[in-house]
């Protein structure tokens, strides 16, 4: 087999996405942490958004931000948002607390 279809970094993983998020105190911070958990669903990077938010998937804390980017994704036809943020707020029903402490 030619060299050209053989990758040399087979088994090397794909970098972790980087979240920017603002500081904690900032007013604007659950939304923002909303936003990037949501992104990480459409991807399959849960975890690293978990890790850079302090929220766990299905959070309660983010449910208010979660349901308006619902409803914003369903007016824009985004069905892959819609899915994930379905999903997100399916996760939370009868869940407690699911911010860690940090």
């Amino acid at each position: 087999m030619s060299r050209a279809f053989v990758r040399d970094d087979g088994d090397a993983e794909p970098p972790a996405r980087v979240y920017r998020l603002p500081p904690r105190d900032d007013p604007t911070y659950a939304r923002e942490a909303a936003a990037a958990l949501l992104e990480a669903a459409r991807v399959g990077d849960i975890a690293t958004a978990e890790e850079a938010t302090g929220y766990r998937w299905g959070a309660t804390e983010l449910r208010a931000p979660v349901a308006a980017m619902l409803r914003r994704a369903e007016a824009k036809g985004d069905d892959r948002l819609v899915q994930v943020a379905e999903r997100f707020l399916a996760a939370g029903k009868g869940s407690g607390t699911s911010q860690r402490d940090r």
